[in-house]
């Protein structure tokens, strides 16, 4: 019986943990690329707007946006619906990589103001650590580990053909 919980809580901790990579993996990228925005100056102006936010405000500043991407990723439903299944495709991904990006950028920027909450400070203090938990599991992982060199012999590679190119243009 201890091993048939092992193998379903793995079964139904895999999309959760594809879930939280994907997160992870566009988390930090994705709001970096969205404070390259606070370069621009009204984009910056509004960044220290929503910093100075009270807590209830916060909460709507980070919560807001995220949930009108909802509406998008329905018409994408409607679109599969209709046999539109590259568009829809096409709609999710953009909603998703946008969502992240937004929801990123916004969380940085209130998450001091949304840490004044008790509740949410009570709710997201173990969520935090449950998901370092499954992500610190996820990197011990053989998939992990050899995806990671995969990738680092990739880049280096790229690293070494653009080194190339350029000494041959030159």
């Amino acid at each position: 019986m201890n091993r048939f919980k092992k193998v379903l809580r793995a079964v139904l901790l895999a999309p959760v943990a594809l879930f939280l990579l994907f997160e992870e993996w566009g988390w930090e990228p994705l709001a970096a690329a969205f404070a390259a925005l606070g370069r621009l100056p009204w984009w910056g102006r509004l960044e220290r707007w929503i910093t100075r936010l009270p807590p209830w405000a916060a909460l709507l500043a980070f919560g807001v946006p995220v949930l009108a991407l909802i509406p998008v990723k329905l018409l994408a439903l409607y679109l599969f619906g209709l046999g539109h299944v590259t568009v829809g495709l096409a709609l999710i991904l953009a909603a998703k990589l946008t969502g992240t990006a937004l929801a990123a950028r916004l969380f940085q920027l209130t998450q001091p103001a949304l840490m004044q909450m008790p509740w949410f400070a009570r709710l997201y203090t173990p969520w935090k650590a449950w998901k370092d938990k499954i992500m610190a599991q996820a990197r011990a992982s053989w998939p992990w580990r050899t995806a990671r060199r995969f990738k680092m012999r990739i880049k280096l590679a790229g690293a070494r053909f653009l080194a190339a190119l350029k000494a041959a243009l030159s």
